[in-house]
């Protein structure tokens, strides 16, 4: 995780996900929020996207 000169912030996820995620929409590797909470429910839900889990 880091946060931007404009105070954004930016995770993107160490390990590729599994080749059987779709790479035309999400899930995404790398993400970004204007809150800490904000990014780590985008990330989980790169996550759930990545596992098939409809929202």
């Amino acid at each position: 995780m880091i946060r931007s000169d404009a105070g954004r912030y930016w995770a993107s996820r160490e390990r590729p996900f599994p080749e059987s995620s779709m790479w035309d929409g999400p899930p995404f590797r790398t993400v970004d929020a204007d809150t800490f909470e904000q990014l780590q429910a985008e990330a989980a839900r790169q996550e759930e996207a990545a596992r098939g889990v409809v929202p």
